[in-house]
Order: C-alpha cells, then structure tokens, then sequence
C-alpha cells in the first residue's frame, strides 16, 4: 500500500488489512476453547457456569487488552505511522537510558513466543483430520500422519520466503474474509440451542468464575483465556503495513466475528456436556465439533489456510522486528532484501531459516497442539508488560502524568495477573520459549551493551581532529609525483563532534600509501527515530576536495550507501560545489561523476587481557567482536557488494597509550595481508539496478 493509502480507509485497505493484520488473533478460536476444556480437565467436568464464565473471561480480555489498550490508546503512539515495541521505544528513549532494558526485554519475548504461533496454528488445523470418514476418503486416527503434514506445509512455507510473497498476499484479504465470515455464521447457528451463553458478555460472570467451585484450575484459566487476545502485539506492529484508520474499521468486525464463534462454541458444550462420545476424551476441538458433517471438511481447509496466513504475518513481522532491532543497534548487522515490490516486503535469510528450524523443532518436540497450548503464552506476557512500561512514558510526556500512572497502573494489574496466571505452563513446556527468549536476549544485550563498554573504554588518543590533516590531505591530492588511486576516495567511519575521526583512516590514507584521490569523502551513516528517513548534510571544511558526509537514514531503512553517496555527488556537481570530474574513458554518455573507492577499516580482537579493562567488560567486548565476524561483513552491510571496495584490518586496543598502540599496529600490519575486493562488473551492476 501506498503512503496515500495508508492514511485513509477504503475497502482495498480494509481487505488487505484482514489479511496481513488478524492472523493471529484470527485464527485463535482454532485452540482457545479446546485449552478451557482441558483446564477444565475434559468435556465430562465442564458446567454451564463454567462454559459462561469462560467465554465471559475471553471476552473482556479481547475488550480489555487488544480493543482498548492496543486499538485504541498503543495505535496512537506511532512513529511516523509505524508501531510495534521498537518503534515505541524510537519514541521514547530520550526520556531515560533505562528504557532500553524493556525495550530489549519486549523485543525478545515478542520473537520468542512467535516461534510458537505458527506451529500452533498449523497443527491445530490439521488435526481436524483426525479420525474423520468423509464421503470420498478416510482420514487415519494418527498423530504421526498430523505432523508430517504440518511439517511439509511449515517446510513450504518457509521455502517461498526468498521468492517474496507479494503474489501470495494478494489473496489473503479474501481468504481471510471468507474465513471471519465462516466463524461468524458457524457461531450463529449454534447458538440458538443454548442462548442463555450470550449471558456471557456481562462482565460479572467473569470476574464470578475466578472465584467458583465450577473452576478447578482457580485464576490459571487465565493462563488459557490469555491466548483468545496474544495476537494483540502483532496488530499493533503491523499497523504500519496497513494504516491505524483502516485497522480502526475492521477491527470492530472481527471481534464481532470471533465473539459470535466463541458464544457459539459454548453453546456446543453446553448442548453436549451429558454427551458419552464426548465425556471420556481431552482431545475436543469445539469449533469442528460444532459443525455439521459436511461442514468439516471445507472448515477444515479454510482453517488450514488462514492458519498458514497467520503463520506467514508471524514471519513477515519477525523479519520486520528484527530488521527494527538492528537499526537500533540491538541485534548484529544482517543482510535485509526487498524480494518484491510490496511496500515493507522484506526478507531476512538468517532469521527465516532460523526460525523454520526452531518452529519444526517446536512441533516435533510437543507433537500436539494440546501440549503446544500449555506452553504457548507465557514469553507474549512479558511483552505485553513492557509494552505497558514504554507506554506510560510516551503518554506522560505527551499527553498527561495522571493519565499515564491511571492506565500503567490499571494494564499492568491485569498483565501481572496474566502473567502469573501462565507461570504454570513453565513447567508443561513454557521453558522451551523460555529458553528461546534467554537466547536472543543474551545476544542482544551482548551486542548493544558491548558496543557501549568498547566506546567507554575507548581512549581518546584513538582520535584526531580532520582538520588538522586538512594540508596534508590538500597536498596530496595535488602531488603529481604520486600516482592517482582513485577520483573518490570513500572511508566509512564515523565522524563524531569537533571533528573527530578516528586515527586509523588517517594513517590508512597518508602511511599505508599514501593514497592520493582529488576527493576524499568521510562517510557517517546515522540511524534515526523516523522510521524511513533518507536525508544528508555536506560540509566541505573550507575545501575543495575534503568532505563530511552524514547521511541521516530511518531504522527501517536498508543501507546502500554507493547510490546514496552518487547522488550526493551529483547534487554538488550541479551546485557547483565541486568540478566534474568526467573520466576519460567510460560506457556512459555524458557522465560526470569519477570512479570511487570505498575503504573499510575492520577492527579485529587483539590482546585485551594487558588492558586497563575489567574482566566482565573484556568478556562482554570480546563476545561483541565474536558476533561481528560471524555476521554481515561491512560490504554487504553498507550494499557495496558492487562497488570497488578495500578492507584494511586493524587490532582493537583499548585505553593503551599512543606509542605502544603505533607499535603494535606496525607489528600487527606486517602480519596480515588483505587482498582488495575486485572491482565490479559494471554492465552486470546497471542490470541489477534495473
């Protein structure tokens, strides 16, 4: 969708927002009910009390949670139209240092508890094979035959990621539609069996049940009814895809849909609590049970497909946190691609494969979607709660202190109850996600905290002031005794107040050379709070051929930093601000800008031990280096896959004084030797650009 789109409603926003938006909120009662009947310890122990205070329960949890708090107060702290904990907490951290620690929380709990979704989902639908004998074929009673299916549907799913799902996507808004529509009659026709359920929408039936005989499981029903609502975090991240206006249309739609399939689903177990083929098993799905015979199967289908749209909205949007995450400097660099032309369509190959590998090793390590249930929920609670937190913070300084501290104080007294509540299901497999959580914490705390200890400990002689290099710089860009390395000689390195830059690019330039260039460009890419900002500043130093590049680029913007920096260089060729610098040979007409070389200067570990470095900040730095290398190399990082690029290494020393840091990068130069990267095929580079 366009940015015009996005900014109003109009029936092909609504339908694409049913698609991308509701998947996981969506297809909840696929396991919602059937997770209150085993609390409830199987259909033979459920009462109608029960029943009603369940749906009671599910109910204003949807109200409560995902219709006030997410719709209507988190949808209106947006960035730039963009929502979710990481643009949330863009919004925020310049009221206290803090706040990252909720943020990185959040963040790792949301990409912990995704991981389940789809496997939950998927299973789910499947399952409603079991054990059923249609008119043309019979479908085996076996758990087995269940989780190959699901498996190859997960596997596939996965697989066409890279491709870019554009085409898939067009058709998800329909299916989804079809699939509401599905629940909402499927709930009508129901409930005129029992319609004393409708009882249920009064909230005092809820608040009864916590406290009733009729619950055995005492306020962990909660742990259950909290999975009708863990879609919530989802919609608030994706309504940068759609738009706040269209989700504002549609979400009154689909809560309607679901509330009426919900009260429908009790008035099935209210008819068929006495029911012997019902009372001796766990393993009841109310949502098929309900349904005529030959209902299922096409139930079953619709149901299989939104489950794989839900599980294509958990992936998409973990692609999109992650992608977040690393222009906040949270997670390591990874390569972002733009497989299609839909707008935000991004595609990260680490992470799918990483997640496809942890959603097959969930369905394979529970092999139900009963055991799933009971682990599924808990790590979204801890989302929830620091979503609550960054929130108290945007509406006190933007809107008022008293209304911050009444809605803080009333979510967190809820999601606190909610948690606890699914502390239970640590112990029924709750720990898996947990540990999954504990994983990309670890790795996001080690990367943004030891980017912080190395800066702290960064010594000062370490940088130079630019301008102090400005002769010598300007003489030999225009010393003919020394060959001409390039026209445009680019270092990536961050320029930081008065000028400081660190010493490194300055000794790469004048004593491992010297390189002579009639331009020297020094380039800081700056990530900003604006989510898609792509703006620049140019000082020129009082020079002709020194320049300070700062490139201001949103956190969801994907760095290329070559056709940036060339169109920079047109501009202030056509200003005047610097001559053209026509090559004498070239395959383009009437081309103005010279050739280029990028340098990157790598730092590599070295000794820290002989440090004036603590020991728990060595360990912290050195893991930090450890991530570095295995991830995005700064080439791809900053898209000069196709540029002429030059990596030159440096050791990392740390609060050394300046002599012996000259020493021992002397020795450590003499020792490593770099190849410079070839320079890139220019008709293959114009036919990608295409």
């Amino acid at each position: 969708m366009d940015a015009k789109s996005l900014n109003k409603i109009s029936l092909a926003g609504m339908l694409v927002t049913l698609g991308i938006v509701y998947g996981d909120i969506g297809t909840s009662p696929l396991y919602v009910m059937n997770a209150i009947i085993n609390d409830a310890g199987g259909m033979r122990n459920v009462t109608p009390e029960y029943i009603v205070g369940a749906i009671s329960l599910i109910f204003w949890t949807l109200m409560l949670i995902t219709t006030v708090k997410y719709v209507l107060i988190a949808m209106r702290a947006d960035n730039n139209g963009e929502g979710g904990i990481f643009a949330l907490y863009a919004l925020v951290r310049n009221y206290g240092k803090w706040l990252v620690l909720p943020a990185l929380i959040g963040g790792a709990a949301l990409l912990a508890d995704g991981t389940l979704t789809p496997a939950v989902t998927v299973t789910s639908a499947v399952e409603g094979l079991k054990g059923k004998d249609f008119s043309f074929f019979s479908f085996p009673n076996s758990q087995m035959l269940v989780l190959l299916i699901t498996t190859g549907i997960l596997l596939a799913l996965f697989m066409v990621q890279r491709f870019g799902t554009g085409f898939i996507g067009k058709g998800f808004g329909p299916i989804m539609i079809l699939w509401f529509g599905f629940l909402a009659i499927a709930g009508v026709a129901n409930i005129h069996r029992h319609p004393e359920v409708i009882a249920a929408l009064l909230p005092h039936h809820a608040i009864a049940l916590l406290f009733s005989p009729h619950n055995k499981a005492g306020i962990f029903i909660l742990g259950a009814v909290f999975l009708a609502t863990t879609g919530a975090e989802a919609l608030y991240s994706d309504m940068g895809h759609v738009g706040k206006r269209n989700v504002y249309a549609t979400w009154p739609l689909v809560l309607t849909a679901l509330t009426l399939n919900y009260l429908g689903q009790g008035a099935w177990m209210m008819d068929n609590i006495s029911n012997p083929k019902f009372s001796g098993t766990r393993a009841v799905n109310p949502l098929y049970a309900m349904l005529p015979s030959h209902w299922q199967l096409p139930a079953i289908i619709i149901a299989t497909l939104a489950a794989i749209i839900a599980s294509q909205a958990l992936i998409t949007g973990s692609y999109t946190l992650v992608s977040e995450a690393i222009g906040l400097k949270f997670l390591p660099r990874m390569i972002v691609k733009h497989p299609s032309d839909v707008r935000n369509q991004i595609y990260i190959g680490d992470i799918n494969w990483i997640l496809c590998i942890i959603t097959l090793g969930v369905v394979w390590f529970f092999r139900s979607s009963e055991n799933m249930e009971a682990a599924y929920g808990l790590a979204i609670t801890i989302t929830m709660l620091m979503t609550t937190v960054l929130l108290f913070e945007y509406i006190e300084h933007h809107i008022s202190r008293a209304l911050a501290i009444l809605m803080s104080a009333f979510f967190l007294t809820i999601e606190t109850i909610f948690f606890i509540a699914s502390v239970v299901k640590f112990v029924h497999g709750g720990y898996v996600t947990f540990l999954i959580l504990l994983a990309i914490l670890a790795v996001m705390y080690i990367w943004y905290f030891g980017n912080k200890r190395r800066d702290a400990y960064e010594a000062e002689s370490e940088y130079v002031s630019l301008k102090d290099f400005i002769p010598q710089l300007t003489e030999l860009a225009n010393d003919e005794d020394i060959p001409l390395y390039t026209t445009n000689l680019v270092y990536m390195t961050k320029v930081k107040d008065n000028y400081r830059i660190k010493r490194s690019a300055m000794y790469s330039i004048l004593d491992k050379g010297p390189k002579r260039a009639q331009v020297y460009w020094f380039v800081t890419v700056n990530e900003t709070d604006k989510p898609f900002e792509s703006n620049y500043t140019v000082d020129m130093l009082g020079t002709k051929n020194i320049v300070n590049v700062q490139l201001y680029l949103g956190f969801r913007r994907t760095q290329s930093v070559s056709v940036y920096l060339r169109q920079v260089v047109n501009n202030l060729i056509n200003q005047g601000i610097l001559p053209p610098q026509t090559p004498k040979y070239s395959t383009m007409k009437d081309r103005k800008v010279g050739g280029f070389r990028f340098v990157i200067v790598n730092e590599e570990p070295a000794d820290l031990t002989t440090s004036d470095i603590k020991p728990a900040d060595r360990r912290l730095i050195a893991a930090r280096i450890f991530l570095q290398n295995i991830t995005a190399s700064p080439v791809a990082w900053y898209g000069l896959e196709f540029s002429n690029v030059v990596e030159e290494s440096t050791p990392l020393f740390i609060n050394k004084n300046h002599h012996e840091y000259m020493v021992q990068r002397k020795i450590y130069n003499a020792k490593t030797k770099r190849r410079p990267v070839p320079k890139p095929d220019l008709f293959r580079h114009n036919n990608k650009k295409k």
